[in-house]
């Protein structure tokens, strides 16, 4: 039956869009843009994911979802006054999308990005995501009577519809909006689509706190996660080569006019290429094919996406980011303090990236991520000098045995 994988993909691109468009113009209001070059990013992103899901699933017959690097745009939100130059951070977006193709060129840059160590990747993404995830407590204080109902609608749809509860947060968000300035939402903004090109500026220290904070962290937190949803879905030969290709290509077409990062999908995976999508895996393509036409009709309504943003309350928009973001950040955190023998290295990582701090015009991503490296490399150089396996905490394997195994 078509409809199905037809219903499901239109769900999920649904879901994907507004679950996390506000994220997406928060961030790249944060790096400098204009209103109307952040919805012109949104714009960009919407085509060129939408695109590229339509012909790698069309050309594969396999499920291939992509989105934007949620994890990426909570990036730049974080990174909000480490420039002022939307043209640099542009030029940082455009080293990603770079970045990006020769991973899925050379194949040694790939294993590089699978390497570093899940504490510290963990830490990284939590560490970024915790001064949003923080936000609806904020927001509840600041602005009660309109946060605590979207935090109420968020956590009861969480119980009855997960998938749901951040669009419904938004929804109410947006009536709020609406109160606030005492009728439309949108204002008398011109909230029709299009796009604004923006000449990349390569700046150095833009990039390192930027570009390759960016990179990594769509490769960790988007990239590996979506192949590792497709693989538990049971599809294993995957062409990955031109999924990363191909995603790193629409990164870079995106980036001059405003997107910030186009990647492997997700949440948007496991709805397109489960079993609610349709009972045939062989037919599941068609659901990835309809998302991605999903969003293009989607990329249409960017204008009003930028024009809500712009005339909401920074509090609420905030507020509606972290509770979206909340999911993720509990991932990070259970990969990074999993293993107890790596957990100062995770606890360090977090604790920097979290701090955002800037050193040198170098944000705290690229800190935290330097700092958590060399505590791990540290404490596994001590185990291979041949000491007693210590912990990082200082405590040897002896301490941390079970009393009746010391007898």
């Amino acid at each position: 039956m078509i409809v199905q994988p037809i219903v499901a993909g239109i769900v999920a691109a649904l879901t994907g869009f507004a679950s996390s468009f506000a994220i997406v113009i928060a961030g790249l209001l944060g790096v400098g843009a204009t209103p109307a070059e952040a919805a012109s990013g949104l714009l960009a992103l919407c085509v060129l994911q939408g695109l590229l899901a339509i012909v790698l699933s069309w050309t594969s017959r396999l499920p291939l979802a992509f989105a934007w690097s949620t994890p990426g745009a909570a990036l730049l939100v974080a990174a909000q006054g480490s420039t002022s130059s939307f043209g640099a951070a542009v030029g940082a977006f455009l080293v990603c999308g770079i970045l990006v193709i020769l991973t899925g060129l050379w194949p040694a840059l790939g294993r590089a990005m699978t390497s570093i160590p899940a504490p510290v990747s963990g830490a990284m993404l939590a560490g970024i995501l915790f001064p949003l995830c923080i936000a609806p407590v904020t927001a509840t204080i600041e602005a009660p009577l309109f946060a605590i109902p979207i935090v109420l609608v968020w956590l009861i749809l969480q119980r009855l519809a997960p998938r749901w509860a951040v669009p419904a947060a938004i929804v109410i968000a947006i009536v709020g909006v609406a109160v606030m300035s005492g009728g439309s939402p949108l204002g008398s903004s011109n909230w029709a689509p299009g796009l604004h090109f923006v000449l990349p500026v390569l700046d150095p220290l833009t990039i390192v706190s930027l570009g390759i904070p960016l990179y990594i962290v769509t490769m960790v937190g988007q990239n590996v996660p979506g192949f590792a949803v497709l693989g538990t879905l049971g599809y294993t030969n995957l062409p990955t080569r031109s999924m990363l290709v191909g995603s790193g290509i629409a990164t870079t077409l995106a980036a001059p006019f405003g997107g910030h990062s186009v990647n492997l999908a997700a949440l948007s995976a496991a709805i397109t290429g489960g079993p609610d999508a349709h009972p045939d895996p062989g037919r599941r393509w068609i659901a990835t094919l309809s998302g991605g036409v999903s969003y293009l009709a989607l990329g249409l309504v960017a204008g009003a996406a930028g024009a809500f943003i712009d005339h909401a309350s920074p509090v609420l928009i905030v507020a509606v980011a972290g509770l979206a973001l909340i999911g993720a950040f509990t991932t990070g955190v259970v990969s990074a303090f999993a293993d107890p023998e790596h957990r100062l290295a995770a606890a360090v990582t977090f604790v920097v990236v979290a701090s955002g701090i800037a050193v040198a015009g170098i944000g705290s991503a690229f800190w935290g991520l330097l700092a958590g490296l060399g505590v791990y490399l540290l404490f596994r150089a001590r185990k291979k000098d041949g000491n007693p396996r210590t912990a990082e905490d200082g405590s040897t394997a002896d301490e941390e045995e079970p009393r009746e195994h010391r007898r």
